[in-house]
């Protein structure tokens, strides 16, 4: 008997209010968009309460919903302020769910008393089956599933969803060379937090190894098109979810045309092929499935096509001051065209003022000191048909109907937990991948280790109980079995510390009678709220982000109702990701156009990029120590040869206000 196909909602993302109406107008199911503050996509306009009321009020009279991401971390004296902006959306707006990965925002919503669901961001990282347990335990009602899982890893997940719990998938839109949730590289080199919807895309620029330079972390964008098909054979996954909150109307509208099509069970060959054609019209980069089919992965970091958003136009001709294109479409008034690619200094944007034929001539209009090497391409990044145009003018005209409530501030306080003991004294532990330990007499240095397969095997079983044993920061569906099985080895052992390399592996942990749990840094902790999560969860105490500045850091501990630790000196990766090119050899430096160095190495499945300069907060160890800090750790990662490191500032955010 074939099973009745589940037909999940389309979400559209919407950055703006014409890309909101263009979901609308397209069909959408539901909207996602942010607000001013607190959206992990701070580049997009974003909206105030009151414009977000408007637009909710018309989704809600069309059957749509609206979905609102407050899904950035939060830092230790922000709890009332993202407090008080829910507080406004649930008196103001009446949104169907809130996204959130910080666990703070989940803690917010019970205090406000929110009304709609709650969904747990992929920047929140819950990557294996069991971390469904513990979301569905923290009030989340759904769980955005990370882009690099397969169709098969996704059934897995969906077979182990809690009743009351459902998942969402990404079909379309940008690929992340890291995993969601695992990228450093952003803040790690000028404060700009992508976990705080701030990133400047490294991954985009140009890098150079032996002499090679090409965009060795630039990925094509995620586009599943006919191969959705398959997820409507699975019930538990509720929504389809299109990326893209910095994209215009033009996007909006064609990918949800297209993907509502590529939904319809009953849809003919011809309707398939329709559906692919809008795809195309999206304006959107090169697309590749990822993962999706296991037996035929792609992988998404190709140096065969670009990478640049937008629909290829052409390249540039005659000389760099007075440049032209021939385009290989035809081009309509108020297009937009990107000449260069994002991350390059001199790109610029340029509206098309007047029709152009397909292989006509355009002179462009650069602006000034802008002057584009020949040969330079140029894409069309956004468009306004008439059809369009004539559409969305309907549409306001009828948002202009909408009533909006008064929009009167909040004074909502957050009620923060109580202070805790410290619980341990000073203690010194420094990680390595392989044991090592011992120190000079009269210190308290206890030896950590990264937990790996076979790496057990290694240590003397009367050291086990010393040993502080780290989980990695993304454990994949098909591994987990292997990890409780590590897991409950290590502990009949002997071991009896373990910390935590994302919120969700407290599940491998059923009895913590003779066992301590530490919530670790890759949990990306930086408020008391969140830190409270980790304490329900059986959590002795928590390493706190290493992102935060020197005021974060310093005010966390007088409010933090867990013992906290800090890195304070080593190896901290740029980021974590599950593909790299093949064009990049591992274990080899390679260099940014600025001159910084780093590495990639491969553990599991997973690829580590590191920076040859490490954090060091070493000479701020009394400053922390007086603040109340109690765990002080230091991270060493074996060093490839070839790579050597350099000695260089590694106070990382410490002197910067992190945004």
């Amino acid at each position: 008997m074939t099973q009745k196909p589940n037909l999940p909602e389309i979400l559209a993302p919407a950055g703006n209010t014409d890309s909101f109406l263009a979901a609308l107008a397209a069909g959408a199911d539901a909207v996602y968009c942010g607000l001013k503050h607190f959206s992990a996509r701070m580049e997009a306009e974003n909206f105030s309460i009151k414009e977000l009321a408007q637009l909710t009020g018309l989704a809600h009279a069309r059957g749509a919903r609206v979905y609102v991401t407050l899904n950035s971390l939060l830092k230790p004296g922000e709890p009332d302020q993202a407090g008080r902006l829910l507080e406004r959306l649930e008196r103001i707006v009446k949104p169907d769910a809130v996204i959130a990965q910080d666990l703070g925002v989940a803690e917010l919503a019970r205090q406000v008393g929110f009304t709609g669901q709650l969904h747990l961001s992929t920047l929140a990282n819950c990557t294996h089956p069991a971390g469904l347990i513990t979301a569905k335990k923290l009030g989340f009602s759904r769980v955005v599933l990370p882009r690099e899982l397969s169709v098969d890893e996704i059934r897995d997940m969906a077979a182990a969803c809690p009743e009351g719990l459902d998942l969402e998938t990404f079909i379309h839109g940008a690929l992340c060379y890291a995993v969601s949730g695992r990228c450093y590289w952003s803040s790690y080199m000028g404060g700009k937090s992508g976990i705080r919807g701030r990133c400047v895309q490294p991954c985009r620029r140009v890098y150079s190894q032996k002499g090679k330079k090409e965009r060795f972390f630039s990925c094509q964008d995620l586009g599943l098109d006919v191969l959705v098909r398959p997820l409507t054979q699975i019930p538990e996954v509720r929504t389809w979810k299109i990326e893209g909150r910095k994209k215009g109307p033009h996007y909006v509208y064609y990918t949800v045309k297209a993907y509502t099509i590529l939904r319809n069970p009953d849809s003919t060959a011809r309707d398939r092929q329709d559906g692919q054609e809008l795809l195309k019209l999206a304006l959107g980069r090169p697309t590749s499935h990822y993962n999706f089919l296991p037996q035929k992965s792609h992988n998404p970091v190709s140096q065969d096509s670009h990478t640049g958003s937008g629909l290829f136009v052409s390249k540039t001709k005659g000389a760099a001051r007075n440049p032209s294109i021939s385009p290989r479409m035809e081009l309509l008034p108020g297009d937009l065209l990107r000449v260069g690619f994002e991350d390059q200094a001199g790109h610029a944007t340029i509206k098309v003022r007047a029709r152009v034929p397909k292989g006509g001539r355009l002179d462009l209009r650069m602006p000034p000191k802008v002057f584009p090497a020949p040969g330079t391409p140029v894409f069309l990044v956004d468009r306004r048909e008439q059809d369009l145009v004539n559409i969305l003018r309907e549409i306001r005209e009828e948002l202009k109907t909408i009533s909006v409530p008064g929009a009167r501030e909040s004074n909502f306080t957050a009620a923060l937990p109580k202070p805790g003991k410290k619980g341990i004294p000073a203690t010194e532990i420094t990680v390595f991948r392989h044991l090592s330990g011992g120190g000079p007499r009269g210190r308290q240095v206890v030896s950590g280790m990264w937990l790996i397969p076979g790496s057990e095997r290694k240590v003397p079983k009367p050291l086990f109980s010393r040993v502080w044993w780290w989980l990695p920061p993304v454990i994949w569906p098909g591994e987990e079995k292997g990890w409780r099985e590590l897991i409950r080895n290590v502990i009949r052992s002997g071991g009896k510390t373990f910390v935590l390399g994302a919120p969700w592996q407290r599940e491998f942990f059923q009895d913590l009678k003779h066992i301590t749990l530490w919530a670790g840094p890759f949990c990306n902790l930086g408020n008391p709220l969140a830190i409270q999560a980790m304490a329900r969860l059986g959590c002795s105490g928590a390493i706190v982000s290493p992102e935060l500045n020197r005021e974060d850091f310093l005010e966390l501990p007088a409010k933090s109702p867990l013992p906290l630790g800090v890195v304070q000196h080593g190896n901290w990766p740029l980021c974590i990701a599950r593909t790299v090119s093949p064009h990049l050899k591992t274990t080899e430096p390679f260099a940014s156009p600025k001159g910084e160095e780093a590495w990639t190495r491969k553990y599991g499945q997973n690829y580590w990029t590191y920076p040859n300069w490490a954090v060091d907060l070493k000479e701020k160890k009394g400053d922390l120590a007086k603040a109340g800090y109690t765990l002080f750790v230091n991270l060493v990662e074996p060093l490839p040869r070839g790579v050597t490191m350099k000695h260089r500032s590694g106070l990382w955010n410490w002197d910067l206000k992190m945004v």
